[in-house]
């Protein structure tokens, strides 16, 4: 099971970078769990079609033994998804939410039942404390990314988290994997990312464009590997999927299932979206959302 952590700064696209990401993975035929770590628990909203499921601390506010069914829900191409939430606003650590929902996931042996290929954090960047380090250590995550812009205090989120790794990296921590450029077409901004990787020793994993595409996607609370999958954006997550698996050494595809963006593929009606979908990863048909497991 690979495990990946993806940090940034709140607003820089974290979510829809993983979520895009997720989508590819499960369209080349990975089994994917995405666990959103942010007290808001917006993280699988597209992945999920605009269907928000509960979170794995209000369903513990409501039941002593809450089930794996109520906690994971399939969304797009068959993704687990599940959202840590955090206490009531006003009252309690956000941070600590994040704890005690990794807990509960352990207590439902959440990782044994439903065995995924690939996890992925999506993990609040503002503040690396708490909960939130938590999917930096090596026993949760095997690599982090961060997702960042040209925009100064993004780039500082991104160097403060990359400063935690390294220093506490003779403590077992997640190996740092590099940087996502989610571009906002700052000026000089390739030179901007590329001269902080180089100040932190990595490079920059991924590209993605500044694009229409995507906004028009959420508005219709759909990946835009699903709702656009032949656009400049989608084939950027699909490179972003190819840079992951190979960095930790796993095919880009399954076994019998072809990797990449078809260039032939339109932008789908309502009515074909998810055909549209498979058609970007080569794969079988896409599956739908679905409550519960």
């Amino acid at each position: 099971m690979l495990r990946i952590a993806v940090y940034g700064k709140g607003g820089i696209g974290k979510s829809t970078t993983v979520s895009n990401l997720a989508a590819v993975l499960a369209l080349r035929g990975y089994t994917v769990m995405q666990i959103g770590c942010d007290p808001k628990a917006d993280s699988t909203y597209v992945l999920m079609h605009g269907e928000r499921i509960p979170s794995v601390l209000d369903l513990m506010r409501k039941t002593a033994n809450p089930t794996l069914e109520d906690a994971v829900h399939r969304g797009f191409a068959g993704v687990l998804c599940v959202e840590a939430g955090g206490p009531t606003p006003g009252t309690g650590c956000a941070g600590r939410g994040v704890i005690t929902a990794f807990e509960q996931l352990a207590a439902l042996h959440a990782y044994e039942e439903l065995a995924p290929d690939i996890v992925l954090y999506d993990v609040l960047g503002d503040v690396v404390c708490g909960g939130f380090s938590l999917p930096l250590r090596g026993e949760r995550s095997d690599v982090v990314y961060v997702v960042t812009s040209g925009e100064m205090m993004s780039m500082y989120a991104a160097s403060n988290i990359a400063q935690a790794l390294e220093r506490f990296k003779a403590r077992d921590y997640a190996r740092f994997g590099g940087l996502v450029l989610n571009r906002r077409d700052v000026a000089d901004e390739r030179a901007l990312v590329e001269s902080l990787a180089d100040e932190l020793g990595t490079g920059i994993v991924a590209d993605v464009p500044r694009s229409a595409d995507v906004h028009a996607c959420e508005q219709e609370t759909l990946t835009v590997v699903e709702g656009a999958p032949a656009s400049a954006a989608a084939r950027a997550y699909g490179a972003l999927a190819d840079a992951v698996l190979d960095e930790a050494g796993l095919p880009r595809a399954k076994a019998g299932i072809a990797g990449g963006p078809s260039e032939k593929a339109a932008v789908p009606t309502s009515n074909a979206k998810a055909a549209a979908a498979a058609a970007f990863a080569g794969g079988p048909k896409a599956e739908g959302v679905s409550r519960g497991l």
